[in-house]
């Protein structure tokens, strides 16, 4: 019973390195996305209500009126949307960076906070090592529990050095006993937590792999950053699309 325990909670720790590498994956790449293509999208959303409002003021149709009222409705400001798009807007609106990639001029790359691998195995280290599951009591549980925080935060950063320091912090601290249930109730009710743990996690793992983000991120985990290449490439085609429609609508009305 004991080896079944041990087992089970080595798993539901690779399980957990498992899932909260995909989150911080996740998150990195649905702030490149944002930053990159925002502007894009929003462009697109102006351009559509242009175009509803142009075809609305050429045919004066109820219908038409009303599709112009909803397309303008969606390029309204949204609370927060400087914290969405981060520093593509200013108060000017599109900042010059945006600007300029909308123009297909050279522009800042939004900065790449991907850990590496150097970082990932460090993690992973760390989390083996310290894991609070592995506690023998709540003082050392806590210790554990602010000691991963910490861990987590870098690993989201990207920051290696300090991976490294935290390592080295760990290896120097006091080093718990090993738990060892001495009696099989302790034992049965412990792997019942460990899988009700690994059904939660089950569950987070499924919300991000079927989120937007995530499962753009699963068609290229490799190179997540060409395949935003790639969808900025196809936006730039769209909005070049729109513009010529806008174009011809307001041509045709002149």
């Amino acid at each position: 019973m004991e080896r079944a325990v041990r087992a089970a909670e080595q798993a539901l720790i690779e399980f957990e390195i498992a899932v909260e590498t995909f989150r911080v994956e996740v998150e990195n790449f649905s702030r490149l996305h944002h930053q990159k293509l925002g502007p894009m999208y929003s462009r697109l959303d102006e351009l559509d209500a242009q175009i509803a409002e142009a075809r609305a003021a050429s045919t004066g149709d109820p219908e038409d009126v009303r599709k112009a009222q909803e397309a303008r409705a969606r390029v309204m400001p949204m609370p927060g949307i400087e914290e969405l798009f981060h520093d593509w807007l200013d108060s000017d609106g599109l900042s010059p960076e945006a600007s300029a990639m909308l123009t297909e001029q050279p522009v800042r790359p939004p900065q790449r906070v991907r850990p590496s691998d150097e970082a990932r195995k460090l993690y992973r280290e760390l989390v083996r090592k310290a894991h609070p599951d592995l506690a023998q009591d709540d003082t050392e549980r806590a210790r554990r529990d602010e000691f991963i925080s910490r861990v987590n935060a870098a690993y989201g950063r990207g920051d290696e050095p300090l991976l490294r320091e935290l390592s080295e912090e760990w290896a120097a601290g006091p080093v718990s006993e090993e738990w060892r249930p001495s009696r099989s109730e302790e034992l049965y009710a412990r792997l019942e937590w460990l899988a009700q743990r690994k059904e939660l996690l089950a569950l987070v793992a499924r919300d991000l792999e079927e989120s937007a983000i995530g499962a753009m991120l699963k068609i290229a985990p490799d190179d997540p950053d060409r395949l935003l290449e790639e969808i900025a490439e196809q936006l730039l085609a769209q909005v070049s699309e729109r513009e010529t429609e806008l174009a011809g609508l307001l041509g045709s009305g002149a």
